[in-house]
């Protein structure tokens, strides 16, 4: 039986999760391991277009057997909950249909936000575990003044990675620990060490978990074929920002704001994807001076540090992962959307992608960039 404030660990298989483990076991902490199974990475595998092995991917089933062996190692019950059905809803479709649309969608974020949380809170509970605890570098505190649960970023800024928590809910951040917000990923390499974990210099996974190479494109053909769905038509026109048709394209999946390469045209000066519309058809190029935005929407938007957002406010806001965060005014304009105005231009701003507000450290929230 759990003990009294036994706490449920997130075991992806890599080195941050298990030293995660490993250190709340030597505080003494009674602990359960637990790893999600979200996708057979056997299961498209061979068919045209994608390689044969899928080794070296996240979520594998050499993670399993690594996480499996740390808890060994550290003597914590542990266990595999198979999520596939849930994650291929919730995360692999859209990230078809958003691709067909022509929005670039982050995954990562619709699994931590959607489905890696709300799931191991409810697996936690079911096994009578308190709290959660991932290897993620953020860090969680509870401000009395506000009386709210606060995201804050890491002090390892390499690793930073709150933007792909910003839908985490103030029910969710009270249960959840992040123990290595506080560290460097050297530091926590150094600890699995000293805990005698044999994965302390395991690489860090880089790709998400199912598109191998992060080839997109042939993934989108073999999950579709396996489906046995047809490639929907979205070929059309490829547009200037006047609206003069110079050229065609073969699909509109094919593209993403900013890419400079692959247009199929040659003109005297370099074009670059500006934006697409799906209903359309259309890929729309331009300049590269034409690519940059001084405003963006988001919506779906979640708030963190606030409980609404009342009044304009100054913050800076990343529109990708590895973006520099941007100095800009955050207005509400409906009951679900907010307006960020930047004070200097961004370039490629693009829907589909998450645009997460800082006010300093903190994640005063985010949303999805339309």
């Amino acid at each position: 039986m759990p003990q009294a404030n036994t706490i449920a660990v997130a075991m992806s298989g890599g080195v941050d999760s298990s030293t995660v483990a490993a250190m709340l076991r030597a505080e003494g902490h009674s602990v359960i391991g637990l790893t999600m199974q979200l996708w057979n990475q056997r299961r498209l595998a061979g068919r045209p277009g994608m390689p044969e092995s899928v080794q070296g991917r996240c979520c594998s089933l050499d993670d399993v057997y690594d996480a499996r062996r740390v808890a060994e190692t550290i003597g914590i019950p542990y266990y595999v909950v198979n999520h596939e059905d849930r994650f291929e809803r919730d995360v692999v479709r859209p990230f078809v249909q958003e691709y067909l649309s022509g929005r670039t969608p982050i995954p990562c974020s619709l699994c931590n936000n959607h489905l890696k949380f709300d799931q191991l809170l409810t697996v936690a509970r079911q096994i009578g575990a308190d709290k959660v605890a991932t290897g993620h570098y953020a860090r969680v505190e509870f401000e009395e003044e506000s009386g709210r649960w606060l995201l804050k970023r890491p002090t390892d800024r390499a690793k930073d990675q709150t933007y792909f928590l910003f839908g985490l809910t103030q029910e969710q951040l009270s249960r959840t620990l992040l123990p290595l917000g506080g560290m460097t990923k050297p530091e926590v390499r150094e600890l699995a060490r000293g805990y005698g974990l044999a994965l302390a210099e395991k690489p860090d996974s880089q790709e998400i978990c199912f598109v191998p190479g992060g080839d997109y494109k042939n993934f989108l053909d073999a999950y579709l074929e396996e489906k046995g769905e047809s490639l929907p038509d979205t070929a059309g026109e490829l547009v200037t920002t006047t609206g003069e048709v110079i050229g065609e394209h073969s699909g509109i999946h094919k593209f993403t704001v900013g890419q400079r390469k692959g247009l199929g045209v040659a003109t005297g000066s370099p074009l670059y994807v500006i934006q697409l519309k799906g209903d359309a058809r259309q890929i729309v190029v331009g300049s590269q001076d034409e690519l940059y935005s001084r405003t963006l929407r988001a919506h779906r938007v979640n708030l963190i540090s606030l409980d609404d957002l009342r009044q304009p406010m100054r913050v800076s806001v990343k529109i990708r992962h590895k973006h520099q965060p941007a100095a800009a005014t955050i207005e509400k304009i409906s009951e679900d959307e907010i307006l960020a105005t930047f004070d200097e231009p961004q370039r490629a701003v693009t829907p589909g992608q998450a645009a997460v507000f800082y006010d300093g450290d903190i994640v005063v929230g985010g949303g999805w960039i339309t």
